[in-house]
C-alpha cells in the first residue's frame, strides 16, 4: 500500500452506500448538528433536538467499523452539550478530535494532537469569558481543530511509512 493514498478507512467493506458520500454526508451533519446546538437555548428547544439528532446520525454513518461509530456518539453530543457553557469549555473540543481518531481508525501515536485543542482551550479560556464571544472562540477553535486532524493523519502517515520500511528493511536480512 502506497503511504500517498494512505488511509485505513478507505480498505473497509461497506454494507452500503459509497465511501466517498459516506464520508462527506456524516462530516457535514456532524459538523451540522454542532452548529445547531449552538445556536440553541431555552426558547428554541428544536434547535436542541435537531442539532442533537444530526449529530448521531452523522457519525452512525461515517465509514468505519461499526463500533466505533456507535462508541463515539454519547461523548460528542454531550460534549456539544457542554459547550453551551461558553468560550471556557473549548478545552473540551479534546473529546470530539479523540472520537475522530478512533473513527478514522488513526493509531495510537495519533493522539498527540489532542495537545493543540487542548492547549486552545487554555489560551481562548483566558482571552474569552463570555458567552457573547463564543463565535470568535468557536472560529479560532475550528480553524485549531481541523489542523489537529491534518496533524494526526500526518503522524499517522508517518509511523505507517517507517513501519513499511522496518518490515522492508528485515525482510532483506
Amino acid at each position: 500500500m502506497a503511504v500517498s493514498g494512505w488511509e485505513p478507512t478507505r480498505h473497509i467493506p461497506l454494507k452500503w452506500g459509497r465511501y466517498g458520500d459516506r464520508y462527506f454526508v456524516g462530516l457535514v451533519l456532524i459538523i451540522a448538528g454542532a452548529v445547531h446546538l449552538q445556536g440553541a437555548n431555552n426558547y428554541t428547544l428544536i434547535i436542541l433536538l435537531i442539532g442533537t439528532t444530526s449529530t448521531a446520525v452523522g457519525w452512525s454513518i461515517m465509514p468505519a467499523r461499526g463500533w466505533r461509530r456507535m462508541i463515539v456518539v454519547i461523548p460528542a453530543i454531550s460534549q456539544i452539550w457542554i459547550m453551551l457553557t461558553g468560550p471556557m469549555s473549548m478545552w473540551t473540543l479534546t473529546i470530539p478530535l479523540a472520537c475522530w481518531l478512533l473513527v478514522r481508525h488513526r493509531p495510537l501515536i495519533s493522539y498527540l494532537a489532542l495537545a493543540l485543542p487542548i492547549a486552545n482551550g487554555i489560551i481562548i479560556a483566558r482571552l474569552f469569558q463570555e458567552y457573547s464571544s463564543m463565535p470568535q472562540a468557536l472560529a479560532i477553535s475550528a480553524v485549531v481543530l481541523v489542523a489537529a486532524a491534518w496533524l494526526s493523519r500526518l503522524i499517522a502517515q508517518s509511523a505507517a511509512a517507517r513501519s513499511t520500511i522496518t518490515a522492508i528493511s528485515s525482510g532483506l536480512r
